[in-house]
């Protein structure tokens, strides 16, 4: 072999070692830029999971506070009608009493007293309807 395939082996050998440690660094970059993304995404990830049960627990509370509302509005609905059902017996019961008070008061303007003896039968009866 001559000089010049000696000094050739021994440049083409020496790029193939620069081009290996070349290599090997743009590897441990990317390798590196690969497990830093890596490790970017897991916390990424790891605070969207804690921030999606802060957000589920402050979701199950509205949740609640809204049925109890619910239920408050029905109770408050059921205690109207039966405030209407009150009411409406109570208002019967009136007109009855009404009735009743309008028939006594009609005797009692035909009656003519002139002792109290004489009146006491009638203002019994006006009594006793008002009662």
């Amino acid at each position: 072999m001559s000089a010049l395939g000696t000094l050739a082996a021994g440049v083409t050998g020496g790029i193939w070692k620069i081009a290996a440690v070349i290599l090997l660094a743009v590897l441990l970059v990317v390798a590196s830029a690969g497990g830093t993304g890596w490790w970017a995404a897991a916390s990424a990830r790891d605070k969207a999971l804690a921030d999606l049960a802060a957000e589920q627990a402050v979701s199950t509370q509205l949740r609640t506070a809204v049925q109890l509302q619910n239920a408050a509005v029905e109770a408050a609905g059921a205690a109207k009608l039966a405030a209407d059902d009150r009411g409406a017996a109570a208002q019967k019961l009136a007109a009855a009493a009404a009735r009743r008070f309008d028939t006594v008061l009609a005797k009692a303007a035909a009656a003519r007293a002139t002792t109290c003896d004489e009146a006491m039968p009638t203002v019994d009866l006006i009594l006793e309807a008002t009662r």
